[in-house]
């Protein structure tokens, strides 16, 4: 029996409630019909993709979106039923389900259960209300509080909670205040995210740069079911927004959440296998509207065209090709090298020079030695046990640092 490769499957719900006034995300409303036809389309690609990656068996599942929890329970169990049929997914698989406050019921989360879901990522963003309006958020903290209790209930034991900083309106104190009110609930893992002000997006409007936007065929009134925004206060300066990154660091740390990644926080164990594998260079497919994947070194995403995504004849070769296959890139050995070095920074234990060497066959510092030295020297990475790291300086400028590994 050959040994089998590796791989993960990332699956796109692109329908929400409410787009959320600063999400740049592929997502949108979608009513009961699109979401059939969706479903139909997304089963028929599981079928035809999983028939090209036989020689690889599925160690995590991540269902995104959108809110994926908006999917009726018959158009779900449908999509997990074709995935489990297509795909070998390994016993002990991770397999992580997105879910929004308001969205899960006890019914719906049993179904998940029993399709071998094993862990939720809830999106939170913050637990005052006041900012979740500011947001475009469609749910009040007390609405959170009750789903979390139900994913608890259903029997779920690794939860992920999402929270985003410097948002507007938002103090230092009321950041504190959201980080302690989520770390009493003892989630396994947070990921805490500092806001990213986004072009196309109602935030854009008010907090970025005048852009013009031609051929506007949907309205942002429409996608985002806002008129206008409210009034929003300012962003918090540059100052706040930097106590607030400290803040998580450190209050996280004391409350026994162990920072892994950049942005990510988990008890012991309870690491996101599935995001460790987008960072480590695992193979990933992407199923869905706009997905994107990475297979025997290349790159390339679905169409994030809805009408040619669904109407698309899949069992014809050319059409899947040029609607599944879109932008195809083969990825050069340096571009693989520069990879492995600014996705593998993004984590705290930093790259494997082993690692570097089975990769490429080549020593890492033969291709990388001047930039470690100078980061080294100026106090921005280290070197330990055979890892090269970001240290706690290098961490706050990684963009700067990641820059730098650019053959």
């Amino acid at each position: 029996m050959m040994n089998k490769k590796n791989l993960e499957i990332y699956v796109h719900v692109p329908f929400c409630v409410r787009k959320c006034a600063y999400c740049d995300f592929l997502s949108f409303p979608g009513n009961r019909q699109m979401q059939r036809e969706y479903t139909e389309k997304l089963i028929e690609e599981i079928q035809c993709q999983s028939a090209k990656v036989r020689e690889y068996q599925v160690i995590s599942v991540f269902i995104g979106g959108g809110t994926p929890s908006i999917l009726n329970i018959e158009d779900m169990s449908a999509v997990f039923h074709a995935l489990t049929n297509g795909f070998e997914i390994l016993p002990d698989a991770e397999i992580t389900m997105e879910v929004n406050p308001g969205t899960v019921t006890a019914e719906s989360l049993s179904c998940y259960r029993e399709a071998g879901v094993n862990r939720i990522s809830m999106g939170l963003q913050s637990a005052d209300d006041k900012e979740l309006g500011y947001l475009g958020r469609i749910h009040t903290y007390d609405e959170f509080l009750k789903s979390y209790q139900r994913v608890r209930m259903a029997g779920f034991d690794n939860v992920n909670v999402d929270l985003i900083s410097a948002i507007p309106g938002q103090t230092v104190e009321s950041w504190k205040n959201t980080l302690k009110k989520v770390t009493m609930l003892k989630p396994e893992h947070i990921s805490a995210y500092s806001l990213i002000v986004e072009e196309g997006t109602p935030y854009y409007d008010r907090y970025g740069e005048p852009v013009e936007v031609e051929n506007h065929t949907v309205t942002q009134e429409k996608v985002h079911g806002l008129k206008s925004l409210p009034d929003l206060p300012d962003l918090p300066d540059e100052d706040a927004e930097r106590d607030m990154y400290y803040l998580t660091r450190d209050f996280l740390k004391e409350q026994g959440y162990e920072r892994y990644e950049i942005s990510n926080y988990s008890k012991k164990g309870y690491e996101c296998r599935h995001n460790i594998g987008y960072w480590t260079g695992t193979e990933y497919l992407g199923l869905g509207l706009g997905a994107s994947s990475y297979l025997s070194g290349c790159r390339f995403h679905n169409t994030s065209v809805y009408k040619e995504y669904c109407s698309a004849r899949l069992d014809r070769e050319e059409v899947f090709q040029e609607v599944l296959r879109q932008e195809f890139e083969r990825l050069t050995l340096e571009e693989k090298m520069e990879e492995y070095m600014f996705l593998g920074l993004r984590l705290t234990q930093g790259v494997s020079a082993q690692g570097f060497v089975s990769s490429f066959g080549h020593n890492i510092r033969s291709i990388y030695g001047p930039v470690l030295d100078a980061m080294e020297k100026d106090g921005l990475m280290e070197q330990n046990d055979g890892y090269y790291r970001l240290t706690s300086r290098g961490t706050d400028i990684s963009n700067y640092v990641m820059s730098q590994f650019f053959v």
